[in-house]
């Protein structure tokens, strides 16, 4: 079953590749370049996971995290960091990541794309 994901980063490049990876893994993939454009999608269609850069302008993922679970408790939220930041309880992926980094912190906390 393909998992409706939306991808958050304010670098195009690293939006670009992740929704890129997790489309080959086949899921249904939105992207945000901000946490406004985020949690706008997040109110306008159904989304299962929501993976999201920790530093962006403006809000940050764990605003954003805890905004969007506010609007569906049942979402899955996994962080991607480039640095030491731990996921202040969510499931986190390092940066530079790899498409099998990806699909394994996915499978162990959402399930398979």
């Amino acid at each position: 079953m393909s998992r409706k994901v939306l991808v958050v980063d304010d670098n195009p490049l690293v939006l670009l590749v992740a929704s890129s990876m997790l489309a080959e893994l086949g899921c249904d993939v939105d992207t945000a370049a901000d946490a406004e454009e985020a949690l706008e999608i997040l109110a306008d269609r159904p989304v299962e996971v929501l993976i999201t850069d920790v530093s962006m302008p403006g809000m940050d993922s764990f605003e954003l995290a805890h905004a969007a679970k506010k609007m569906n408790e049942q979402l899955k939220v996994i962080v991607v960091t480039g640095g030491d930041t731990d996921g202040h309880g969510f499931p986190v992926v390092r940066k530079p990541f790899s498409r099998e980094d990806l699909q394994r912190t996915m499978a162990r906390n959402t399930g398979l794309c």
